[in-house]
């Protein structure tokens, strides 16, 4: 049965529930279906949509009946107002990519890549193996692992072209995940009240990362073809700014890579204005229609402070990333992380490593390749079937999202409020723009959800375009 048939039975049960007593018992999913004229298929999913709200529970061999609702208790937090104070930002708890969807809805919305999609025989084997050893009991170095310092070093002097001198094992800093280093790297390298060049769109948790540090961001636009390095120069110029945070490579939310010409224009602007360029390659393993190319690699100076993340890519569970930093730089950050949060976990830096050098690993990233290929091809099949007015203006080489522009004039939050209301949750584009946004977007991560419910998400953002 359609969505429309859900929801409808959604509706009517909400007001049955609505004045019947806590306890009473639902109507039999048998009966629901001879009422509403649906397969029974469509009455169990409405039944779940309800559990997951909270106004039925479920008793298996027994029946479904209404939640009782237990009164709270009234407290007074009035308290905490006097003492904590104005807050120092208004940015909300939770972006739009951290919330946790509803059982049955389609998730669109997240940041990260369904399991099926991650390595888990090697990192669970991982796992158990380094349980087994003495690092399980020990702690780490500040600065990291020396072996999988070594490797992430390793990775990026792969890329480096003859004569410039590679990133030493040294240089890495092993960090739990890339966000906690964008802190670091905003306070330490930036300083509070500074400016900062941005990408606009770009990540929003490194604008969160920013607003956190007390840094002010300076937004670069930016398309296709990554910013232009003559408004790159200018910025730089026109406001004394230090460093500018990037993702040449396959960058979110567009899934765009800079052009060579555009990469080396921009570090020579840096290089010109004594300034550090902040490369988040969080990506690197994602790549779909080209090959990841660090501007870290051309860097022997300490221009670039780069960021490696294999949150995405191993396991979310896991949190191990790399700054890699020359000089001074590097020290400070050093010193930033290891004021916040003393070291990360040795057992999960090795087992990290113990995937990554693992013969099964290479063959996994082939596969996820093809994988990644796949279903950004069938999103953009369904998105052009069932959702003609949603276009897609760049097919991503990389990443996990489509970058989907709404028509002129869409309300964007109205409409992924009626999104959601139909059990589809898409990322509103606004959460990635420094400034006012430039068009009406939505972000679709095509790697977290089951593609076999692709159509039926195109189906219903089509739907809410086309009444709106």
């Amino acid at each position: 049965m359609s969505q429309d048939s859900t929801d409808r039975i959604v509706a009517g049960l909400r007001g049955w529930i609505t004045a019947a007593p806590p306890g009473a018992r639902v109507p039999s999913n048998r009966a629901l279906t001879a009422e509403y004229g649906a397969s029974p298929v469509t009455v169990q999913k409405a039944m779940r949509r309800l559990v997951g709200l909270g106004l039925v529970e479920s008793r298996p061999g027994v029946g479904t009946f209404v939640r009782a609702v237990r009164a709270a208790r009234s407290v007074d937090y009035g308290w905490q107002t006097g003492a904590l104070g104005a807050p120092p930002n208004r940015t909300s708890a939770l972006a739009s990519a951290q919330r946790v969807a509803a059982p049955d809805a389609i998730g669109l919305h997240a940041g990260y890549p369904a399991v099926d999609l991650l390595p888990e025989r090697l990192v669970r084997q991982a796992l158990a193996r380094v349980s087994r050893t003495e690092i399980a009991m020990t702690r780490a170095p500040a600065a990291g692992v020396p072996d999988l310092q070594a490797w992430f070093a390793g990775e990026l002097a792969a890329s480096a072209p003859a004569g410039v001198t590679p990133a030493a094992a040294r240089d890495a800093l092993i960090i739990s995940g890339s966000q906690s280093g964008l802190s670091s790297i905003f306070r330490a390298v930036v300083g509070p009240g500074r400016p900062l060049l941005i990408e606009s769109p770009s990540y929003w948790g490194a604008m969160l990362a920013a607003e956190q540090a007390g840094v002010v961001l300076v937004p670069i636009p930016s398309g296709l073809a990554g910013p232009d390095p003559d408004a790159v120069e200018r910025a730089f110029a026109q406001t004394g700014a230090r460093a500018f945070y990037a993702q040449p490579t396959f960058a979110n939310p567009t899934g765009a890579q800079w052009p060579a010409e555009t990469a080396h224009a921009v570090l020579e602007s840096v290089r010109r204005h004594g300034a550090f360029l902040i490369e988040d390659d969080w990506a690197h393993d994602l790549g779909i229609d080209a090959e990841p190319r660090p501007l870290a690699a051309l860097d022997d100076d300490g221009h670039v402070v780069y960021l490696r993340s294999l949150t995405k890519s191993v396991s979310p569970a896991l949190r191990v990333a790399a700054v890699i930093a020359r000089g001074p730089a590097r020290e400070r950050i050093l010193g930033d992380r290891a004021a916040g949060s003393m070291y990360v976990s040795g057992l999960l830096q090795v087992a990290a490593l113990e995937v990554v050098t693992q013969p099964g690993w290479r063959t996994h990233l082939r596969g996820l390749r093809e994988q990644l290929r796949s279903r950004r091809d069938l999103m953009l099949s369904c998105l052009a079937e069932h959702a003609p007015l949603a276009t897609v203006e760049t097919v991503p080489v990389g990443g996990l999202n489509l970058w989907v522009r709404l028509p002129e004039g869409s309300d964007v939050g109205q409409i992924t409020r009626e999104c959601e209301l139909r059990g589809l949750i898409v990322a509103p584009g606004a959460e990635w723009f420094p400034a006012e946004p430039s068009g009406p977007f939505v972000r679709l991560n095509y790697a977290s959800a089951d593609p076999a419910r692709f159509a039926e998400a195109a189906g219903i953002l089509g739907g809410v375009l086309e009444a709106r």
